[in-house]
């Protein structure tokens, strides 16, 4: 059997944690993790670390949390831990002089099949795409984000009903597995990689997939009912699609939408169609969406029927 390998982690979100557990779990020995500085949260704006900072500290393990890539203090420790190998999981972008140090290489773990869907969120975008497959490659880093020699791949399928964080929670499972059998293959020195120019694909097109912002939440009820739908469970839970109610008097209230349903009703598009007790639908260009799970501004995330019992809503309301 080929040796095991001394692995440094990089790593900061909870889709990370599998990965480094998976390696925890394995025969290759862990010998440090890099994690995110901890940051402000919660109303009271106190410090909190990193879902990878916690697992580390519970697991004892030998934990650095650099401000600057490039600081030498920084980089002296991380060349003391003697590493063979990085992996790098959700994590930000690493300097030429981090990335190349290990004899064996870097490589990251990605939640797409590259190069399709190079960029900060491609569980996000392959959702709200429609698509019906998706996957997690394994690559050597190099200097240009997410382009370097792919050493794995794995699909998985995206079903029609699943949100950003059905498909999140699949790949973190398949991710974490395909992390350790990369392990495995790169210490056994019996491997290739593919350059990504050369992987097949059946469009020609590159979808990115970059950082969303604020403004790429809103969903606009003048689009197809179907491009709403993908829209809005690409960004379930987080960070949340959202409209605005209008009220006939001219409030306005923000309304972040979860979870719906393709209806057939037909009435002019971003229109509300509600009982004011148990349904609540809102029309499209060509159908309408039935409103499943919804959080109004100020209150928590809950059914509609649950929110329609104390907030009086009706068909003189309006969106925008």
């Amino acid at each position: 059997m080929a040796k095991a390998l001394k692995v440094v982690f990089m790593g900061t979100p909870e889709f990370a944690v599998q990965s480094l557990n998976a390696i925890n779990n394995s025969r290759h020995k862990l010998v440090g993790v890099i994690t995110s500085s901890d940051k402000p949260a919660g109303r009271g704006k106190k410090l909190k670390g990193s879902a990878v900072k916690d697992y580390a500290l519970a697991n004892k393990l030998p934990l650095l949390q650099p401000e600057k890539f490039k600081n030498e203090a920084f980089l002296e420790q991380l060349k003391a831990w003697n590493a063979d190998i990085f992996v790098v999981v959700a994590f930000r972008m690493l300097p030429e002089v981090v990335w190349n140090m290990p004899p064996m290489g870097t490589f990251n773990l990605h939640a797409s099949l590259l190069p399709q869907y190079r960029g900060a969120a491609p569980i996000n975008y392959a959702v709200i795409n429609g698509e019906t497959e998706s996957g997690v490659t394994t690559f050597f880093l190099d200097k240009e984000i997410d382009t370097g020699r792919i050493i794995l791949q794995e699909k998985c399928a995206i079903n029609k009903t699943d949100d950003a964080g059905d498909l999140h929670d699949r790949l973190m499972t398949i991710g974490s597995k395909l992390v350790v059998d990369t392990l495995d293959l790169v210490a056994s020195g019996d491997f290739s990689t593919t350059n990504q120019l050369e992987i097949p694909d059946d469009s020609s097109e590159l979808k990115p997939a970059p950082k969303i912002f604020r403004d790429d939440c809103r969903i606009d009820f003048t689009q197809n009912v179907e491009t709403c739908y993908n829209h809005i469970r690409g960004l379930s839970p987080f960070p949340g699609a959202f409209t605005e109610l209008i009220s006939p008097e001219g409030k306005s209230y923000l309304l972040k939408i979860f979870k719906t349903e393709i209806s057939d009703c037909k009435e002019k598009s971003s229109s509300i169609i509600t009982d004011g007790k148990n349904s609540l639908e809102i029309t499209c260009k060509n159908r309408s969406l039935k409103i499943l799970q919804l959080q109004l501004q100020g209150k928590k995330r809950m059914q509609t029927q649950d929110l329609l019992r104390g907030f009086k809503l009706n068909n003189n309301w309006t969106i925008r």
